[in-house]
């Protein structure tokens, strides 16, 4: 399916841009949405900029990138990307026509040991940002997705990903259910 691979060049931009508007300065909240709003989850969201040292190098970079997006050129490749998506997303719509799930690994690299605390940021960054190759196209199109462990290689788990339908949220909980009745993972 070609437009999987469209997602990691369309999620820097609706994923970078879209939490810089909506998580940091909409305070994960954001605005022109009808629904109840959490005030206090908001209030607490708000208190980041106390403490932004704090936060991690990987969400420190998408703020810094998704910030110069929205300045320097005012969102246009943010609505470009979410225009692109709609090509993504359909084709995930027409693989999912002919069958219930598409099943994938989560990430496209075996699980890594956590790097240590001593490691550089680019290390950090990088160890972050390489497992999103897979995960990142539900992002954009928004089907619903989860992991769940498959097997182990080298005492890591292995994921794998059901990604369903639209509005059919309960096939991947069901897929679910059909493979741990199939037996205890690990030992797969």
């Amino acid at each position: 399916m070609p437009e999987h691979n469209l997602a990691g060049a369309l999620w820097s931009p609706i994923g970078c841009e879209g939490l810089t508007a909506q998580m940091m300065h909409g305070n994960g909240m954001g605005f022109n949405w009808e629904g109840q709003y959490d005030v206090s989850l908001l209030d607490k969201h708000a208190q980041w900029r106390d403490s932004a040292d704090a936060l991690s190098p990987s969400l420190k970079v998408c703020m810094f990138v998704g910030q110069y997006g929205l300045e320097r050129y005012n969102g246009r490749y943010y609505a470009r990307a979410q225009n692109i998506a709609r090509r993504a997303r359909a084709g995930y719509d027409r693989a999912l026509s002919d069958f219930d799930l598409l099943v994938m690994p989560t990430v496209p690299v075996l699980a890594q040991p956590i790097p240590g605390p001593d490691c550089s940021i680019t290390e950090y960054i990088s160890r972050a940002f390489e497992m999103i190759g897979n995960t990142a196209a539900q992002d954009i199109t928004g089907h619903p997705a989860m992991s769940i462990p498959c097997g182990m290689v080298d005492g890591l788990p292995v994921g794998m990903m059901l990604v369903g339908r639209h509005y059919a949220e309960n096939t991947p909980l069901s897929g679910r259910r059909r493979f741990r009745s199939c037996g205890d993972w690990r030992t797969f």
